[in-house]
């Protein structure tokens, strides 16, 4: 008996442990509160909180903010993500353009960031809603920069070409991770399929923006790679960060990358032609995006 026990011990892979550099603060403070209440009232998810960023309280304090559109329900089963995956039971909420236009008028923000789970029941994948909610943001808030980080729509031109019409400042939309470990970390998504996208966005002359989580097991070769790949498509901004593994059941983290690859991956990306590079272990899509545009 005792000799089972030890190798069900074994069996329980080790969970690596988070370095100092990764250690931050609890969100919270007024401010944080005061947000957070207008986020309730008006019924929206946003991805600060869905995904758990460590970042939250920085960035709504400096004024920007990311709503998570489309329900709170994904089609798409990432092993990264926190956010809930199943079969969404309700249509598109017309109304959510205006709560979040409301509430972006609210807090007064700088740079609204729009992000949404994955419809792939719908063929326009939830593309009208992007583009309602970006043309209210400039109506109630001119002043305020609209980033989009959009799903692949299935590779749909149409609904890209939806999301485009509307204007928004910045398209953004994340490769995630390197090729070889799609099948592992995005088993829906499709590596070509998002490089055209971003490539699509660009002829149409937009500032375009896509994103990496580091520490799934790639190597440094692999990132590079990826990140010569988005130039390739004149991709204008990449943010490079850390995997941070949301719950048990989602994929562990392999690696936390040390602050100093970072900042190698940054000049190697400026090198390369990009015009901003956002690079460190707690960097997020939104990450200082209003410095960005």
């Amino acid at each position: 008996m005792e000799i089972q026990e030890k190798q069900k011990e074994k069996a329980v892979p080790t969970r690596l442990q988070h370095p100092e550099w990764l250690k931050v603060k609890i969100p919270g403070g007024k401010e944080y509160v005061r947000l957070g209440s207008i986020m309730r009232a008006k019924r929206l998810h946003t991805v600060c909180e869905e995904a758990r960023c460590p970042n939250m309280k920085e960035c709504w304090n400096l004024g920007t903010a990311t709503f998570m559109i489309l329900g709170d329900i994904c089609t798409r089963s990432c092993g990264f993500c926190a956010v809930k995956t199943g079969k969404p039971d309700i249509g598109l909420d017309w109304d959510e353009p205006q709560r979040v236009a409301e509430a972006a008028e609210t807090m007064g923000l700088r740079h609204a960031v729009i992000t949404s789970v994955n419809r792939d029941e719908r063929e326009d994948g939830g593309a009208p809603i992007f583009a309602e909610t970006i043309r209210l943001i400039n109506e109630k808030l001119p002043e305020c920069k609209v980033e989009v980080l959009i799903p692949d729509f299935k590779g749909s031109s149409e609904a890209l070409e939806i999301v485009l019409n509307a204007k928004p400042d910045i398209l953004n939309h994340n490769l995630e991770t390197v090729p070889r470990l799609y099948r592992t970390v995005r088993p829906q998504a499709n590596y070509r399929r998002s490089l055209k996208l971003l490539d699509r966005a660009k002829r149409k002359g937009f500032v375009t923006k896509t994103g990496l989580m580091l520490g799934l097991g790639e190597s440094t070769k692999e990132i590079l790679e990826v990140m010569n790949d988005a130039r390739a498509v004149s991709c204008d901004i990449i943010t490079l960060g850390q995997y941070l593994q949301p719950a048990k059941d989602h994929l562990p983290v392999e690696r936390y990358v040390h602050p100093d690859e970072f900042r190698m991956l940054k000049e190697e990306g400026l090198k390369m032609g990009f015009r901003h590079v956002e690079s460190g272990p707690l960097v997020r899509s939104s990450y200082h995006a209003a410095g960005q545009v």
